[in-house]
């Protein structure tokens, strides 16, 4: 299970919108600038989190957007699974679509036997957790 690109960028505009802790909505092109992120891609990603009711998004002048609930009752899972859906977890994490129960990889019996574990930490995890930890920068990436 590989996460994209997509999942990485909401991630950190969640974790941005979880630090301003405002009482009216941010607007996508400021989350997008302070970020340091794509705004057309971080627009996509920000419907689907609207559709997943993890943000509220406002129209007009004033428009942008805000939590739809406080971030502590935001899990890493559901994060994720809105943009890369709920399927995420049944995926292989070795092969990209060719592992089953039916059409193993060599290693599935014994990520079967991890896999809870690493489930239960994205059901822990929480969006507050992940914003009170400092930001660390990673390297640009190559072409």
């Amino acid at each position: 299970m590989k996460l994209s690109r997509e999942t990485d960028y909401g991630l950190q505009g969640l974790i941005f919108l979880a630090k301003q802790r405002r009482e009216r909505p941010v607007g996508l092109d400021d989350i997008a600038k302070t970020q340091r992120l794509p705004r057309s891609f971080l627009a996509k990603t920000f419907q689907k989190f609207a559709r997943h009711g993890l943000v509220a998004s406002f129209r007009g002048a004033d428009g942008g957007f805000m939590l739809a609930r406080p971030p502590a009752a935001m899990t890493l899972r559901e994060i994720v699974e809105a943009v890369e859906g709920p399927d995420l977890f049944d995926r292989c994490v070795f092969w990209s679509d060719r592992c089953a129960d039916e059409n193993p990889c060599p290693l599935h019996p014994r990520w079967r036997l991890l896999k809870g574990r690493f489930v239960k930490l994205f059901e822990e995890t929480t969006l507050e957790e992940l914003a009170k930890r400092p930001r660390v920068r990673r390297p640009a990436r190559r072409p």
